[in-house]
């Protein structure tokens, strides 16, 4: 029977204890998008919001909420991160901005979570950047795309 870790035998969330682990590298693929007015992402692609840069900006934004995941969540460890990459793909067909990030560490628990983290700010700050022209903007499809390293293998979604 499958268990979730974060409960304690008496039901209590916990910290999952990682001291035992091994170090190894882990890194973890998430994505997301939002989906936006045609107008929004031609404003998105010119540089036209007012804000400044969107993209740039969720990509700084992204990074920073990676490194601070374990302060968002509270079962995650803080992890030292080696590495985090925010990668943009404007989508004319879907009307979409479509968000990847790749977190890396070398450690003893996984970065699912810094990735997750990172999609989801990135995409709270283009709607943040946009709303003043496109308060219909959706945010959706938020998954984890693939993971290496640790314990339980390797994870590539199908």
């Amino acid at each position: 029977m499958l268990k979730l870790t974060h409960i304690d035998p008496s039901g209590r969330g916990r910290m999952v204890e990682v001291a035992d682990k091994k170090d190894t590298k882990r890194v973890a693929v998430a994505r997301g998008k939002i989906t936006v007015s045609r107008e929004t992402l031609l404003l998105i692609e010119e540089g036209g919001v007012g804000k400044g840069d969107v993209l740039g900006v969720a990509q700084t934004a992204g990074i920073m909420a990676a490194k601070q995941t374990g302060q968002l969540i509270p079962m995650c460890h803080p992890l030292f991160l080696t590495g985090v990459e925010i990668n943009f793909t404007i989508s004319q067909e879907a009307r979409a901005v479509e968000i990847e990030a790749r977190v890396s560490t070398v450690g003893k628990t996984g970065v699912e979570m810094e990735a997750l983290t990172a999609v989801s700010v990135a995409a709270l700050t283009i709607y943040d950047m946009c709303k003043a022209v496109d308060k219909d903007m959706v945010i959706s499809e938020i998954y984890l795309q693939e993971k290496t390293g640790g314990k339980s293998g390797d994870y590539r979604r199908k």
